[in-house]
């Protein structure tokens, strides 16, 4: 045994051994650029350069949009747990709790109650983290339960959706929340309350079907995928290449489907300036 090589050093080794984290650094799915993870955080999670959105939390979303980053939780509605009994690979209810421990909430849906630029709203946010955002029993509750807490407080609502549509372990019981989400809006538009959707990527499936294209006003991020089938499967059924950019937020807007692309930085502003026009506050001078 060669004890310099096989005791010293190894011991050497370990002695100055420097743990680092794993999430030190993100690359950049658009270019591979790889940048600091603070200075990402610092900036609303968009990587600078690319321009990339990443995508954040119900939590980071609802501490962006706040004023001071503060806001009430509305409670929302509890369900039936695996209605179905559902299991594939893995039974449902392990799913349902792999998922609230990897995202510290009940479900996909996080409504909260606060002020955005002086101007109290109702903010409901999809977590893409949770399942894909997809819209089950829970979720149409939650939905239904921001849209009637504006109603009740007399505020804009105002969602972030984000979802790969309907949860398939709910089957029908899911598809059933699209119709329910929908009487929630038509209550809002009877009391005259402004309905702001923000789209961010990606918006899929039912959830498009549904109350994500019903808002008065809809906002996307930069390059949001926004639609109902992926584009891959639309290819595949009418067997023709798809033109450039198709689906994404710049397209759609050029094609009438998305009123404005808002970057990050400015959903805030701009969701606040639209709620203030709608609900005829004074301007505020600059």
């Amino acid at each position: 045994m060669n004890w310099i090589s096989e005791v010293v050093r190894p011991k050497i080794k370990t002695l100055f051994k420097r743990e680092t984290p794993d999430n030190l650094w993100i690359k950049c799915p658009d270019t591979g650029q790889v940048v600091f993870h603070k200075d990402v955080e610092a900036n609303q999670w968009v990587i600078p350069g690319s321009n990339h959105h990443m995508r954040i939390s119900a939590t980071q979303r609802l501490g962006l949009m706040f004023d001071g980053g503060t806001w009430t939780d509305v409670t929302l509605p509890e369900v039936a747990v695996d209605p179905l009994k559902f299991r594939d690979e893995k039974r449902y209810v392990d799913r349902l709790k792999d998922a609230r421990a990897k995202t510290g909430q009940p479900d996909a849906f996080r409504v909260g109650f606060g002020e955005v630029e002086s101007i109290a709203m109702t903010v409901a946010v999809q977590d893409f983290g949770f399942m894909g955002g997809s819209l089950g029993m829970a979720a149409g509750e939650a939905f239904v339960k921001g849209a009637m807490t504006a109603l009740e407080k007399q505020t804009p609502y105002i969602l972030f959706a984000g979802s790969g549509g309907a949860r398939m372990q709910e089957g029908i019981l899911s598809l059933m929340q699209m119709p329910r989400t929908i009487v929630g809006i038509r209550r809002l538009r009877e009391a005259r309350l402004p309905y702001i959707v923000v789209l961010t990527n990606p918006t899929t499936g039912g959830v498009t079907a549904s109350y994500a294209m019903l808002g008065d006003v809809h906002i996307a991020e930069p390059g949001a995928l926004i639609g109902f089938a992926g584009p891959r499967v639309i290819e595949q059924t009418i067997r023709e290449k798809l033109p450039d950019g198709f689906q994404r937020a710049e397209y759609l807007k050029d094609h009438g489907m998305v009123d404005m692309v808002v970057h990050r930085h400015d959903i805030k502003a701009t969701v606040a300036r639209l709620a203030g026009l709608f609900t005829k506050r004074p301007a505020i001078a600059a």
